[in-house]
């Protein structure tokens, strides 16, 4: 008679060596370089060879593809060519560019599916189109042109301490001790950013969770008041109120005004406003170290009644069909001085060690854009 093997002992490991072996002989033959040239000529693989050879140029020149976006959006392309297609000659004169550099961006833009080609004239692809009146995407990227000079040496970044960057100076809190302290003038640039890009993340939240159920939101470093903007019309009887920084709590005011109760203070250290059954943190946890990201989630969850919800929404790094997250907000946080990107169960943990005993996830429709969890006492 055989006794069965205990957990940990020798022949459970066998099939996790056995993957492991199997993976690395994988690695070996898709880095040779005989492989591959063989790869792309055998019928069956040929198709993928050429999507991997595809995405690969996509890694190297995707700086030259964001670079034409901008150029576009500073350029204003897609409202100009909003009415109908153009010929370069035409769209010259309506942007400020010699005909010969008119055609050159058309020609990167249908490049990139941002224009297409319709005979002697150009007029919106599918990705232009999706630009037109997408103001927050549009403020982003006109954001990047600081993002990418703090990226010109991503190895130096990657050595160097906190701070110095030109992303951080931009976003001034994660470089004080004081938060609450900023003045109007050193928030405002950021505090505007953030509005502009809030209504795609808004409409993803709003679509996942019905907000109309609850009496009253605290919206946790809400910034201006936009996802409180979008989320009153959305439920008109929903009664609204927002901490974030003194001067930023301010602009909620000008913007909100009597339709909201905002509180300045810092989410770390000072008290919650109570009453509110639904608390949202939405673009925050991830702008945070680990030590201040703790803080805020025990504030929040000292802040949530029993019977109340936290909605925690933010980039995931495992959102599935969300990969690039992963790769875009490491670096950018990294420039930021402050935070990382997370991804689902580390969030889940790190709220169940806040104090809140039910996290469950809720589908969004584009984690690209936002994921979120759901968190109970």
């Amino acid at each position: 008679m055989t006794t069965p093997a205990r957990a940990g002992t020798v022949p459970d490991l066998l099939p996790s060596r056995w993957l492991a072996g199997l993976s690395g002989w994988r690695d070996r033959v898709l880095a040779s370089p005989d492989f591959r040239a063989w790869a792309a000529r055998f019928p069956l693989t040929r198709p993928v060879a050429r999507r991997r050879s595809r995405a690969l140029f996509d890694l190297c020149a995707g700086f030259a593809y964001s670079q034409v976006l901008a150029a576009c959006v500073e350029l204003d392309l897609f409202a100009v060519l909003h009415p109908g297609p153009l010929t370069p000659a035409a769209l010259a004169g309506r942007v400020g560019l010699a005909p010969e550099r008119a055609e050159r961006l058309c020609e990167a833009a249908a490049g990139l599916r941002l224009l297409r080609r319709r005979g002697a004239r150009y007029g919106l692809g599918p990705l232009g189109a999706a630009m037109v009146g997408n103001d927050g995407v549009a403020a982003m990227v006109r954001h990047h042109a600081l993002l990418y000079r703090d990226l010109a040496d991503p190895v130096a970044l990657l050595r160097a301490g906190k701070g110095g960057t030109g992303l951080a100076a931009y976003w001034p809190y994660g470089a004080t001790s004081d938060p609450a302290a900023l003045q109007a003038a050193e928030i405002a640039d950021y505090s505007a950013l953030m509005a502009e890009s809030q209504p795609l993340v808004a409409a993803e939240i709003l679509a996942a969770y019905d907000v109309a159920r609850h009496r009253r939101l605290l919206d946790i470093g809400g910034g201006e008041g936009a996802f409180l903007e979008r989320a009153a019309a959305r439920a008109p009887s929903l009664q609204l109120a927002l901490f974030d920084l003194p001067e930023v709590a301010a602009r909620a005011r000008a913007r909100l005004g009597s339709r909201v109760e905002a509180t300045g203070g810092d989410m770390r250290r000072d008290t919650l406003p109570g009453g509110a059954d639904l608390l949202t943190l939405v673009r925050v946890i991830h702008d945070h170290d680990d030590e201040s990201a703790m803080a805020i989630l025990r504030n929040a969850r000292a802040a949530t009644p029993e019977g109340g919800t936290l909605l925690l929404a933010e980039p995931m790094l495992d959102a599935r069909g969300a990969e690039p997250v992963g790769a875009y907000f490491t670096f950018y946080l990294l420039a930021l001085g402050s935070g990382r990107p997370r991804r689902q169960a580390e969030l889940t943990a790190m709220l169940t060690r806040a104090g809140f005993t039910r996290v469950e996830p809720a589908r969004t429709g584009n984690p690209l854009i936002t994921s979120m969890l759901v968190a109970r006492p």
